[in-house]
């Protein structure tokens, strides 16, 4: 596994992170057992940086990497997220209600301070007004919170979050079906010296090459149930294609893959040979999926002709059916 500064930090995480929204059981039904299996795995190929959020699981998946840590020797760098659920998004947000959650959230993750808190995914209107980047550096100046970000939808409100002093990371939608942040965004970031996280790196499992148009999911997969941005940004799910395209897309990659490459490796190292990226944080269920995601830690990088004609394919065949906030 390598290693790469994590923003102004100081702190360095790996490059291959840990994704903990299936925690939460929004990828179809997972128990204790076989996530503390999956973290267990994280850790012994190297993974420092796991990512949840307060929703997931309405708190779950905070609990249970919270007690899982608290059992390990080992340090790792966890980040979670405020802006969402009931009584909060679109415009229920103040300092007392994010102070609430932020202590909520130290008591599942049993720690006694957050290391990073990402706004998550909040109104573009309310990243305009600022107040919720005050209520950050509060929460910061009381020792709640390391460190602060902001987890977004869209390159511009990420070009907002980046005027905010302190911001110490973006989080993004982005993968070679979903390219925009590339050239609009990240030589920004880089610029303010603020660390990219990468979210939906496969596009949902999209671009581990496994689905065909007959696949199904289950029905408390966001995969079934926001299929077409039915309970929230359509962009979160396959990457804001139409499943049926999405998987055409897909498998029309297969012809662009290096030799000795998986579908996998090529969609994970695609996205670390961007010097603007920090960490990509893979989902897993299974021990035998983390340590496939981190492969692409090891792998070399891609030529720049193989980046070319990627960008060509994304230009030429993929964004015109791109949909949602972008």
């Amino acid at each position: 596994m390598k290693y790469r500064p994590f923003g102004q930090t100081g702190i360095r995480v790996s490059e291959i992170g840990l994704g903990c929204w299936q925690f939460g059981g929004d990828f179809g039904p997972v128990d204790n057992e076989e996530a503390e299996a999956t973290m267990e795995a994280a850790i012994q190929v190297g993974i420092n940086f796991f990512d949840t959020a307060n929703v997931y699981g309405s708190g779950q998946s905070e609990s249970w990497i919270g007690n899982y840590l608290s059992k390990s020797r080992e340090t790792v760098f966890v980040a979670t997220k405020y802006g969402r659920g009931p009584g909060i998004y679109p415009d229920g947000y103040s300092l007392a209600g994010m102070r609430q959650q932020t202590l909520d959230a130290i008591e599942r993750l049993r720690v006694e301070q957050i290391d990073l808190l990402q706004l998550h995914c909040v109104p573009t209107e309310i990243l305009r007004k600022g107040e919720v980047f005050d209520w950050l550096q509060t929460l910061q100046q009381e020792g709640l919170i390391a460190h602060f970000g902001a987890s977004i939808e869209t390159v511009e409100e990420g070009l907002i979050c980046l005027e905010q002093p302190g911001l110490t990371t973006l989080q993004v939608i982005f993968n070679v079906l979903r390219q925009k942040p590339a050239h609009e965004l990240f030589p920004q970031a880089q610029k303010k010296g603020v660390g990219v996280i990468v979210r939906l790196p496969l596009a949902s499992g999209l671009l581990s090459g496994k689905f065909t148009p007959q696949t199904q999911f289950a029905e408390t997969d966001h995969r079934h149930y926001n299929r077409n941005g039915e309970c929230f940004n359509v962009g979160e799910t396959f990457a804001g294609l139409p499943f049926e395209k999405g998987v055409e897309l897909a498998e029309g990659l297969r012809g662009f893959l290096p030799e000795g490459f998986s579908m996998v490796d090529l969609a994970l190292r695609w996205i670390l040979d961007h010097q603007a990226v920090t960490t990509v944080i893979a989902g897993a269920k299974r021990v035998e999926q983390v340590i496939a995601n981190t492969r692409a830690s090891r792998l070399p990088r891609l030529t720049p002709e193989l980046h070319q004609q990627l960008a060509q394919y994304y230009t030429a065949q993929v964004r015109e059916h791109i949909r949602g906030p972008y």
